[in-house]
C-alpha cells in the first residue's frame, strides 16, 4: 500500500506514503487514491479530510518519471484521468471540505493535487512549482487551467513558463495559501482549521462548497440563482433550526448532518 487512510471523529486522513521517492505518484498509488476518494465519497460519517504526504520533505513531486510507461506526451494528455491528478485536482463530486497539509516539496501533479483541496496549510519550508516545460512537459492534470483561476494571471503564466518554485509565504501573498506555519506547528495549525470545520453545519458547509465550485466562473446575478441540492438540503435541514435554537439558548450546536 503506497497511501495511508485513517477515519476518525468524521475526519479522514489520506496519507501518500512513498517518502523514498518524495511521495511521487505512479499508477498503483493513484489507483488507490481513486479508491480512497470513492470510499469517502460513499460515507457520510465524512466531514473534512486532509490530504498530505509522508515525512517532511515532500507534500508530493508529482508524477513518478520512472512509470510513464513509455508514453509521449499526446499520449498522457490523451490518458489523463479527468479527474485530475491523484484523481482530485478536477473532481467535483467530493463534497465534503478538503484541507491540503502542505509538508514539503508539492511540485507537477503534487500542486495539482493541491489545486484541487479547498483550505491550503502549508509548513513555512514548503514550495510550490509546475515545472513540467523544463522537462518537455505541460502541467496537463489541472495545472494549467486551474492554477490562473486561483492566483493572478500574470503569477500563473510566470511559474509555469519558467518552472520556478514559489515559497509558501509567497503562495500566501497570491492567495493560494490559507496560512503558513513553522513545520513543527503546522499539524496544530492543521487540528485547528479542522475544529472550525467540525463547529460548522456539515450540510451548511457542503452547501458552500458546492455553490462556489459551481458558481465561480458565473456572473453574480445568475451565481445568485442557482439553487443546487446541497443548498436546499442545507436550507431545509433540522441543523438549521437546531443552529437558531442553540443560539437563542446560548449553547453550542449539536449537529446532526441532516
Amino acid at each position: 500500500m503506497s497511501v495511508l487512510f485513517t477515519l476518525e471523529n468524521h475526519v479522514a486522513r489520506v496519507v501518500i506514503d512513498r517518502p523514498e521517492r518524495m511521495n511521487a505518484v505512479d499508477r498503483a498509488t493513484s489507483d488507490e487514491l481513486e479508491t480512497i476518494w470513492r470510499k469517502i465519497e460513499a460515507d457520510p460519517t465524512v466531514r473534512c479530510v486532509v490530504l498530505t504526504g509522508s515525512g517532511e520533505r515532500a507534500f508530493s513531486a508529482g508524477a513518478d518519471l520512472k512509470d510513464n510507461n513509455g508514453l509521449s506526451g499526446l499520449e498522457y494528455w490523451a490518458s489523463a484521468n479527468p479527474l485530475g491528478f491523484g484523481g482530485i485536482a478536477l473532481r467535483r463530486s467530493l463534497k465534503v471540505p478538503v484541507i491540503a497539509r502542505v509538508n514539503g516539496l508539492a511540485l507537477g501533479g503534487g500542486m495539482e493535487m493541491v489545486l484541487g483541496c479547498d483550505i491550503v496549510i502549508a509548513s513555512d519550508k514548503a514550495r510550490f512549482g509546475l515545472p513540467e516545460a523544463k522537462v518537455g512537459n505541460l502541467p496537463l492534470a489541472g495545472g494549467m487551467t486551474l492554477l490562473q483561476r486561483l492566483v493572478p494571471r500574470n503569477i500563473a503564466v510566470g511559474l509555469m513558463m519558467t518552472g520556478r518554485m514559489a515559497s509558501a509565504v509567497e503562495m500566501e501573498r497570491y492567495g493560494l495559501v490559507n496560512a503558513v506555519v513553522p513545520q513543527d506547528e503546522l499539524d496544530a495549525e492543521v487540528d485547528r482549521w479542522i475544529a472550525d470545520i467540525l463547529a460548522s453545519a456539515p450540510l451548511c458547509v457542503q452547501a458552500i462548497k458546492s455553490t462556489v465550485r459551481e458558481t465561480g466562473e458565473m456572473p453574480p446575478d445568475q451565481a445568485q440563482a442557482v439553487r443546487s441540492p446541497e443548498l436546499i438540503a442545507a436550507l431545509t435541514s433540522e441543523d438549521s433550526l437546531e443552529g437558531v435554537r442553540a443560539f437563542r439558548e446560548k449553547r453550542a450546536p449539536v449537529w446532526q448532518g441532516k
